[in-house]
C-alpha cells in the first residue's frame, strides 16, 4: 500500500515503518497519524511479521504534532474528535513487539510516541523533551503519565514544567531508553534486535508484552499472579515443548507460533 507521510517496509518477519515528512520534521499530523496507525494494524494482521520498528530520520524521530494543524481548533472540536484517541489506541492494542529507533528530536508526541512503543533504541543524537507547556498546553498523548513511570515524578516534572530536552545519556540513565549507540548503527541496532525477536516463539513474545504492560496497570501482588498464569498457560503450547527439548539436545529451536 502507498502512503504519502510514511515509509514501509518488511523484510524477514520484520516490518520498518518510517515517518516521512522531511519538511516539518516529521510532525505528527492527523494525515500521518492515520497512515501510522493503518500501516500498524496491516503489520499485526499479517501473520509473517514478528516485530515491528518504528523510526524517523536522522534529523528527527518526530517533533511533536503538527502544530499547525492543531491551533485554529477549539475545545469543542478536540472534544468531539476526541482527538489523537483513535490513532494512539491502534498502536497500542498492537499484540507484536515494536521497537522504536529514535535520532534526533522527539518531542510532544513525538516523545509520547515512542514511548507507547516497546522499548526504545537511541542514536547518540537523540534527544527527548515534552514542552508543551511553551505552546500553553499539556501532553495530550500519555507524555504526563508514561514519562513519570519510566523516569520518576521529578524528572517528569523537571521537562514538563521546564520544557527541558534530555540527551541520549541521560535518557539511558534514567530509564526512557533501553541502550544508546551511535547514529550511523541505529538502524543496525534496531534491525538486529528485531531479527532477535523474530526468532522467538510468537506466541511467547505476545505474552512477554502483555505480561510487562500489566505492571503497570495493576498492584505487585495481582501481576506476578498474573504473570505465574501466563506462565503456566505456555506450558499447553507447542513452542514451549520445542524450545525445551532443543535446549536439552543442544539445538537452536524451530518455533512456529502454536
Amino acid at each position: 500500500m502507498a502512503y504519502a507521510t510514511i515509509v514501509v517496509e518488511t523484510e524477514e518477519h520484520v516490518t520498518t515503518i518510517r515517518l516521512n515528512r522531511p519538511d516539518a520534521m516529521n510532525a505528527l499530523s492527523p494525515e500521518l497519524l492515520k497512515e501510522l496507525a493503518e500501516a500498524v494494524e496491516d503489520a499485526s494482521k499479517n501473520d509473517s511479521v514478528r516485530c515491528i520498528i518504528l523510526t524517523g530520520s536522522e534529523k528527527a524521530f518526530a517533533a511533536g504534532a503538527d502544530i499547525k494543524e492543531m491551533s485554529e481548533k477549539s475545545f469543542v472540536d478536540v472534544l468531539t474528535e476526541d482527538l489523537f484517541t483513535q490513532e494512539s489506541e491502534a498502536i497500542l492494542k498492537c499484540r507484536k513487539p515494536i521497537i522504536a529507533a529514535v535520532a534526533g528530536y522527539a518531542l510532544g508526541g513525538g516523545c509520547e510516541l515512542a514511548m507507547m512503543c516497546d522499548f526504545i533504541i537511541a542514536a547518540d543524537t537523540a534527544k527527548f523533551g515534552q514542552p508543551e507547556i511553551n505552546l500553553g498546553i499539556v501532553a495530550g498523548i500519555g507524555g504526563t503519565q508514561r514519562l513519570t513511570r519510566l523516569v520518576g515524578k521529578s524528572k517528569s516534572m523537571d521537562m514538563h514544567l521546564t520544557g527541558r530536552f534530555m540527551d541520549a545519556e541521560e535518557a539511558e540513565k534514567s530509564g526512557l531508553v533501553s541502550r544508546v549507540v551511535p547514529a550511523k548503527k541505529l538502524m543496525d541496532e534496531a534491525n538486529a534486535a528485531a531479527h532477535k525477536i523474530a526468532e522467538k516463539s510468537t506466541l511467547t513474545t505476545m505474552v512477554v508484552k502483555e505480561t510487562v504492560n500489566r505492571s503497570y496497570e495493576t498492584t505487585l501482588r495481582e501481576g506476578i499472579l498474573f504473570e505465574r498464569r501466563m506462565f503456566h498457560a505456555l506450558f499447553a503450547s507447542e513452542d514451549q515443548t520445542e524450545g525445551m527439548t532443543a535446549f536439552l539436545e543442544k539445538r537452536e529451536p524451530q518455533f512456529r507460533g502454536k
